[in-house]
């Protein structure tokens, strides 16, 4: 493919993914995957992904804050809990072998696709605001999340809306709002790792990252009201295509 192509078609794929990943979760179901059938290995590919993820979660804490939803001190909060884990996560990406790598993301790709299968919350319940934040769940839970979204960020989204939504009995939108800063501070550690090893392509990073920022921003001020449905349907379809190539069964 022509590298014009390429970095056309890597906006193109990152906007689509910034404007998931706000919405709900997965975009690097399809950012990651992509990077991989277009040449790069799963390190590399992994860590040019978190470009794309950082600069996403900057586009969106800014939109949420400009549309009045930020809680900067808790959201700190709950992000630091998630360091050790992001650090300890990316090492491991960083070490595992790339046949190993491509099998764990494609059956983790099919439990996504499982989870879109399945009805998905009711939007519109509200829970109250003063609910406690204080489970010890939390804290394991938050660790958890850091390994995860060191080692292969995939699907992180739903996971964080899952903790958020019951364990913090959060309303959706600042589950969104923390959601974002979260996966922002843990990245930190983790795109530093992957640089210091090499494990980043800029070109293609960068340009992805314009994409994702855009659908980030877009995402944001939305507030995952609308075409939903849509994006359910195509997000289900590519990553059944993507996960089925992974595990080379075509």
């Amino acid at each position: 493919m022509d590298e014009i192509l390429k970095i056309l078609l890597l906006f193109l794929v990152g906007t689509i993914a910034g404007f998931i990943n706000i919405m709900a979760g997965g975009g690097s179901s399809i950012t990651l995957p992509i990077l991989i059938f277009l040449g790069l290995d799963s390190a590399l590919a992994n860590g040019t992904n978190r470009i794309a993820i950082f600069i996403q979660s900057i586009s969106a804490i800014i939109s949420f804050k400009q549309e009045q939803f930020h809680q900067f001190k808790l959201s700190l909060k709950l992000s630091l809990l998630t360091l050790p884990g992001a650090i300890i996560g990316t090492i491991v990406a960083v070490k595992i072998r790339d046949e190993l790598f491509q099998k764990i993301l494609a059956i983790v790709i099919m439990g996504i696709v499982l989870t879109i299968l399945f009805p998905r919350l009711n939007k519109n319940v509200k829970i109250e605001e003063d609910s406690s934040y204080n489970s010890w769940l939390l804290y394991p839970a938050l660790f958890g999340i850091g390994f995860y979204g060191g080692f292969i960020q995939v699907g992180v989204g739903f996971i964080i809306m899952a903790l958020l939504l019951h364990i913090m009995k959060l309303d959706l939108v600042r589950v969104n709002m923390h959601k974002v800063f979260i996966v922002f501070v843990y990245t930190v550690p983790s795109i530093t790792i992957f640089m210091l090893t090499g494990n980043v392509k800029w070109s293609y990073g960068l340009m992805l990252a314009a994409g994702n920022a855009t659908g980030a921003w877009w995402s944001a001020k939305l507030s995952v009201r609308k075409g939903e449905k849509v994006i359910r349907i195509v997000l289900l379809v590519a990553m059944l295509i993507m996960a089925l190539k992974l595990l080379r069964i075509f």
